[in-house]
């Protein structure tokens, strides 16, 4: 089994996904991000280096689908999906001119390419999140190379999402309303998730 959480910057993906891991014994995959060796010179100077940090997270998420593929066996948990990685993240970058209409053909290519092997997870689930929950989640982790956001970017994500889920993805999806939520903190939030995980996946229905 393959699911995947989807969400902006700073929705509460990370967190999710290793309290799911946890509680139903999937096996963790999550999003490179630290790893990445272009991600603060991208949020210095998103045109120049929008296109090597996009084909490294694509080279990442594709090595964990690879990954699953060749373990069926094992239940595993995504934070942050292929398809996001490419209908939101480089789609809002080639609209906002940080990428080349060169360098996004080249990319679609190569994604087209691998979407030969790639599989629609049993189930995405998108973490719905408005504006400014996602600035006090961001201020609040207080990482340096992210206090650089500018809200246009930030909000052009936010758009693609939307459309992303509501009009593009054809698999099979979850919603979740993440504001006002605080799984991390309070059992209830968690296991209205884990009820709705467990009618989904499972048939099982909440007392």
């Amino acid at each position: 089994m393959h699911i995947a959480i989807a969400g902006n910057i700073g929705s509460g993906k990370t967190t999710l996904t290793t309290m799911l891991a946890k509680h139903y014994g999937w096996k963790p995959h999550f999003e490179p991000v630290m790893d990445n060796p272009y991600l603060e010179d991208y949020y210095h100077d998103l045109k120049r280096w929008a296109f090597n940090l996009e084909v490294y997270f694509l080279k990442e998420r594709f090595r964990d689908i690879l990954d699953v593929l060749s373990h069926p066996e094992i239940s595993t948990v995504q934070d942050r999906s292929i398809f996001e990685g490419v209908y939101v993240f480089v789609a809002n970058n080639y609209a906002q001119g940080q990428l080349s209409e060169r360098d996004f053909e080249a990319y679609m290519e190569l994604f087209e390419q691998m979407m030969e092997v790639v599989k629609f997870p049993d189930l995405m689930i998108y973490l719905r999140a408005p504006l400014e929950h996602l600035v006090a989640n961001i201020q609040k982790r207080g990482r340096d190379y992210e206090q650089t956001i500018a809200l246009d970017y930030l909000k052009g994500l936010n758009e693609r999402y939307e459309d992303f889920i509501f009009n593009k993805y054809k698999g099979k999806k979850m919603i979740i309303e993440v504001n006002g939520m605080d799984y991390l903190h309070n059992p209830e939030d968690f296991r209205k998730i884990t009820d709705k995980i467990d009618a989904d996946l499972f048939g099982l229905f909440s007392e």
